[in-house]
């Protein structure tokens, strides 16, 4: 057990049990020797102010309370075993890899303590980074304090003026929004919300907002029923109903790869007495699937419906004639 582990056991080892400690039973639940376990008692002592205590007649270690007012005592500032310290390191390294910047400022302080604990326990903070990559492909950069601005309205569920520019066009719109849920997908993140000046929802990628000002009015509720029903019950980032099902018949080579992939959670799948892989699912707009569809080549093929088969092949049509 490392040393920084060891000082969180004997403190709740202390801690949970009503009566004294016997150092047998530190040393059994430490895993540690008498020597080692008698230097840790006085290591929490010098540096933590524990209020350590041995009992002579019940030949046991224990907090006295008295000297914290009656007050349980509590390890000073951040504190956590080896295992949960390195899962904090970790979501904080995968959020500086997918968009670096995003609230670095505020969790630098936190990373700062986490890889001061870890290195007075013996940890090498540098060789955790290196064993920790994160690949983020076709990400758009947006800017941070307009994040920061969109993030609060969400989570204080307060309207949002924003200035946003769409890529349809040039011209920049301003729009009053009553934000409801930030999205994180492929790469990217999208913005939920009502738009009020369309008076309608609809879903604004984050890199496309200009300017972000929280207002004070507060944002109009959506249930959480009605938010699923327009924006995750069809396929994709696109709002809206499913009003088709798309039938997929992938090949069986593609299929060990397919069939271990969520697209969906109301897809429907199932394996065909070909080898071939079936996937069910409810899609509005079809521009996104059909990406999808054409990325796997021939190793996929559009059975159902009509219109999304077709809608395939004329793209597949207008790629032969412009490497014709």
């Amino acid at each position: 057990m490392e040393r920084f582990d060891r000082f969180y056991a004997l403190h709740g080892l202390l801690s949970s049990n009503k009566y004294p400690t016997s150092l047998k039973r530190i040393m059994d639940e430490l895993e540690c020797s008498r020597a080692s376990a008698t230097r840790l008692i006085t290591k929490m002592r010098l540096y933590l102010d524990a209020p350590i205590e041995y009992d002579r007649k019940a030949n046991g270690y224990y907090y006295n309370q008295k000297q914290q007012g009656g007050h349980p005592y509590e390890l000073p500032g951040l504190w956590f075993n080896t295992s949960e310290l390195h899962a904090l390191l970790t979501s904080q390294i995968l959020l500086e890899r997918v968009d670096p910047g995003v609230y670095s400022q505020q969790l630098n302080p936190l990373r700062q303590r986490i890889e001061t604990i870890l290195k007075n326990s013996g940890e090498d903070t540098a060789e955790i980074s290196k064993r920790i990559r994160i690949l983020s492909i076709a990400n758009r950069h947006f800017n941070n304090h307009t994040f920061q601005h969109i993030t609060s309205a969400v989570l204080q569920r307060q309207q949002l003026n924003i200035s946003y520019r769409g890529r349809q066009n040039s011209e920049a719109s301003n729009r009053t929004l009553s934000p409801q849920r930030l999205i994180y997908y492929r790469n990217n993140w999208y913005l939920d919300a009502w738009c009020h000046l369309r008076n309608e929802f609809r879903t604004f990628a984050v890199e496309r907002i200009e300017h972000a000002r929280t207002l004070k009015q507060k944002a109009k509720h959506i249930s959480e029923a009605e938010l699923d029903n327009t924006f995750t019950a069809a396929f994709g980032i696109f709002s809206g109903k499913a009003t088709h099902t798309a039938i997929l018949h992938f090949t069986p080579e593609r299929a060990r790869w397919v069939a271990e992939e969520q697209w969906h959670p109301q897809q429907q799948s199932r394996w065909l007495e070909n080898g071939d892989y079936e996937l069910r699912l409810p899609y509005g707009n079809p521009t996104e699937l059909i990406m999808d569809i054409l990325k796997y080549g021939t190793d996929v093929e559009v059975i159902k419906p009509a219109s999304l088969r077709n809608a395939v092949k004329r793209r597949i049509a207008g790629m032969m004639e412009l490497y014709a």
